[in-house]
């Protein structure tokens, strides 16, 4: 065996050593932004199921139990009433960040007017 070959392995395991961390970090990455687009598009489509409820003539506690059944179980949603309008808004914490010792949270906000 030469010099040569024997710096090639300790190369390939320092290499290793370097890229391997990167492409994990990588990976988390691309889950996280996936994790927060799914928890927006969640948010977006409960805001706006929770106001076609409300301008129908739901009940406050109905709205929002339709916004959560589509937004999932821990999401906060908000509903305020103004003249004709009725604005619901939701917002849920994204699941994968937790790791990161911060909350980040998806938020949508749905304005209806008040069916007569």
């Amino acid at each position: 065996m030469t010099v040569a070959s024997r710096w090639d392995r300790g190369s390939v395991t320092a290499e290793l050593a370097i890229g391997l961390p990167a492409v994990v970090l990588l990976v988390v990455a691309l889950l996280t932004v996936a994790s927060a687009a799914i928890a927006q598009t969640r948010c977006t489509d409960a805001a706006r199921a929770g106001a076609r409820a409300a301008a129908l003539g739901e009940p406050d506690r109905e709205v929002a139990t339709t916004a959560r059944r589509l937004a999932g179980a821990d999401a906060s949603i908000s509903v305020s009433r103004a003249a004709e309008w009725v604005t619901v808004e939701v917002s849920s914490p994204v699941v994968s960040a937790s790791w990161a010792g911060s909350v980040l949270r998806a938020r949508a906000t749905a304005v209806a007017r008040v069916e007569p």
